[in-house]
């Protein structure tokens, strides 16, 4: 796609985000089906539920932008998602498995953090206020699962991962 403009950039980046959202979507059932501790898996769980409302938010802002809600290959959300999946395939305890799974699942959120952050910013330069506001809410949405789970690592998974093996 050849850009020339700070809108075709933000079109750019949606599409990636929207590639992203869908590959989330694919892997994090299963993120959970894998987890043994149930507090991790109940949350992702929730977050799959918050990711296809993203997927959502997201047509609607192509939508309000005339365009057709296409995704553009997110290559980054491939690896970290590989990345994940690499892990869960090596031979851990299941409290270690726990702890690699929110490493992986946090890798996700943050790129998303960065992804949603730059695109609302932009949005908002643009004075597409309305489409701002939805990715504020998908921006808050993907913080607030990061801070649920640094909460579950640092109140159980990672205590019991300490204790694997020993």
């Amino acid at each position: 796609m050849h850009m020339e403009s700070l809108h075709d950039l933000f079109v750019n980046e949606l599409r990636d985000l929207y590639n992203a959202e869908n590959q989330i979507l694919k892997a994090l059932p299963k993120l959970a089906k894998s987890c043994s501790s149930e507090e991790l898996r109940q949350a992702l769980e929730e977050h799959l539920e918050q990711t296809r409302g993203h997927v959502e938010r997201l047509e609607q802002i192509f939508d309000k932008l005339g365009l057709k809600a296409r995704g553009k290959k997110c290559e980054a959300m491939e690896g970290i998602i590989e990345e994940g999946k690499d892990l869960m395939d090596e031979d851990l305890e299941e409290a270690v498995l726990d702890a690699a799974i929110i490493e992986s699942a946090q890798k996700v959120e943050h790129y998303e953090m960065a992804g949603y952050g730059t695109v609302r910013t932009w949005a908002e330069r643009l004075g597409c206020h309305e489409e701002a506001e939805l990715l504020q809410q998908t921006l808050d949405e993907e913080k607030e699962a990061d801070d649920k789970l640094t909460q579950i690592a640092e109140s159980a998974v990672n205590l019991q991962a300490m204790g694997a093996g020993r």
